[in-house]
Formats: structure tokens, C-alpha cells, sequence
């Protein structure tokens, strides 16, 4: 079993919590884990990516190479794109939709269009489905629970991860990120292309 997963934003989006939940839930279940992130200037809307490699065997290397990642998480549609050359042919890539805001945004649909040319692309509004969750902080959650259907990892060792990095936060943030992934993953099921 080997997940090669970029994760990609923009700062305060939350993938360090991804990768944190991702990280936490395959140590507890004794995988080997390697990540490495890059912050950009995070207070001011700055791009923050992580490589994550999870497997049941040694990892060599901290980085995926380009054509190796089975997965790209993204948070923003714009720094999701960034990575698509990191997929393999038979990787997903599942991203948000909704665009940090920034003057001279591209126009979205030619966004979307781009995203979709890939073939293997789930396109979520996380903030929409996270506000439904109770609160849209946790599109980050929503995000996740879409791509987990293409990872390998199991859903409950996500879960655990999830448990382990908002425990100290309280039952009520727990459930509320836990609704936010099992909301992400059943839209994901059921996707059809936006």
C-alpha cells in the first residue's frame, strides 16, 4: 500500500491540518509517514503545499516526483492546478472550486475546464457542504472526505487522524470536522462533473 498525495492552498486554508490528520492517523496504525510543506507568505493569502507519502514499506524520499502522485487535495482551484503534472495517469485530483480572493482572479469556468482536462477530477464547493457541517472553516475536511474514496487508506484510520489533531479542541469541533469528511466523501460518491 503507497499514497503519494500533494496537498495544496493558500495559507489559513488548512492543509497543514490535512496533512497533520492524514500523518497522525497512518502513525497510529503504524505506517511509515514522510511529509514535507512549503509556506508561502501565509498571512498574506501565500501558496502552502505539502507532499505526503504514506506507505506499509520504507520511503526513501520526502518529495513525489513529477508523474507519481495518486492523489492532489486542493483547497484552491488555482494552486490545485499548479500540481496536476505531479499526477500519475491514474491519479484523481479533487479540489475545491471556490477561488481565494485576489485581483485578476482567472475567469473559473476556463479554471474548471483546465481541472477537468484531466480526466480523474472531482470539483467541489467545500465551503457550501462545510457550511451545511456547521461551520465552512471545515471545507478543508470536505475536501478530504472527497478524495479519500481514491486513496488507499482506510476511512477509519482518516478518522482517527481526524480525532487526533481536533481532540483537544472538544467533542463539538471533532464531530463537526468528522461530519465535514463524511460529507466531502459522499458527494464525491455520488459526483457528476459541475
Amino acid at each position: 500500500m503507497q499514497d503519494n498525495i500533494i496537498l495544496a492552498g493558500v495559507g489559513g486554508q488548512g492543509i497543514l491540518s490535512i496533512a497533520a490528520a492524514l500523518a497522525m492517523g497512518a502513525l497510529n496504525r503504524g505506517l511509515n509517514v514522510k511529509q514535507s510543506e512549503v509556506h508561502g507568505m501565509s498571512q498574506r493569502g501565500g501558496a502552502v503545499q505539502s507532499h505526503i507519502r504514506i506507505s506499509d514499506k520504507e520511503i526513501y524520499s520526502v518529495l513525489i516526483p513529477r508523474g507519481q502522485a495518486n492523489a492532489i487535495i486542493g483547497v484552491e482551484p488555482m494552486e490545485a492546478l499548479r500540481y496536476m503534472p505531479f499526477l500519475n495517469k491514474n491519479g484523481y485530483m479533487v479540489t475545491s472550486i471556490e477561488p481565494y480572493k485576489i485581483p485578476n482572479y482567472p475567469d473559473i469556468d476556463k479554471l474548471k475546464e483546465e481541472l477537468n482536462s484531466f480526466g480523474n477530477t472531482i470539483l467541489i464547493n467545500a465551503g457550501k457542504i462545510a457550511k451545511k457541517a456547521g461551520n465552512k472553516k471545515a471545507a478543508n475536511m470536505v475536501v478530504l472526505g472527497a478524495a479519500s474514496p481514491f486513496l488507499s487508506l482506510e476511512d477509519d484510520i482518516i478518522v482517527e487522524g481526524i480525532k487526533t489533531i481536533f481532540g483537544a479542541k472538544g467533542e463539538r469541533i471533532v464531530n463537526l470536522n468528522l461530519d465535514a469528511f463524511n460529507m466531502g466523501k459522499e458527494f464525491a460518491l455520488n459526483y457528476t462533473s459541475l
